[in-house]
């Protein structure tokens, strides 16, 4: 394969698939924590900063690959998010998201040979409606665990559209992988069609 993903996510997966490329996959050991700790950047820096991470942990094992890394970070009020530890944590960031805007920050990086190669990232706005405590406990019942690996605690494929009034930006980026970038950057690089 000379295309790697390195993600164990299956909707990154499932986008790569329906676009028709060929690549494999193979989940990144990155301590991402670690690459969290004291980073004063911005929230796209940080995306991006994870993307590379994976990218280049995957593409120092698999040296001829264009590997591609990818991260999502979720934003709202000043305060950065993580994927939540359990429904409890699940529900308390619904409450902070209902009635506000919530970022959702996408990133992508190729890496070859340990290096990186192209990076990108990008931000949509979601416009989150006010949600009630009945909402959020039906809502969970439903969706958990299945967002327990969602910043955002939300699925597009799923019921997470019921969470929204609006969606300013990309689809793609909602989804977690800026697709449309990407695959230009894999144009130039000849690995996909013209």
């Amino acid at each position: 394969m000379t295309v790697i993903l390195a993600s164990g996510s299956i909707i990154r997966r499932s986008l790569l698939d329906a676009v028709g490329l060929e690549f494999a996959t193979e989940r990144p050991a990155v301590d991402e924590e670690a690459l969290k700790i004291g980073f004063d950047g911005s929230t796209e820096a940080l995306a991006a900063r994870l993307a590379q991470a994976k990218a280049v942990k995957v593409s120092e094992r698999a040296p001829a690959a264009w590997v591609i890394g990818s991260d999502s970070i979720a934003e709202c009020a000043g305060r950065r998010f993580d994927k939540p530890r359990d429904r409890s944590e699940a529900a308390e960031h619904l409450r902070f998201f209902s009635g506000k805007s919530l970022s959702l920050v996408s990133a992508v990086a190729l890496a070859r040979g340990g290096e990186i190669d192209w990076s990108h990232a990008e931000r949509s706005i979601l416009t989150v409606r006010d949600l009630s405590e009945a909402f959020i406990d039906r809502y969970l019942v439903a969706e958990w665990p299945a967002v327990a690996g969602c910043v955002g605690v939300f699925r597009m494929e799923g019921r997470g559209a019921t969470l929204f009034e609006a969606v300013d930006g990309s689809h793609f980026t909602v989804l977690g992988l800026p697709l449309l970038p990407l695959l230009g950057a894999l144009r130039e690089r000849g690995e996909m069609t013209s």
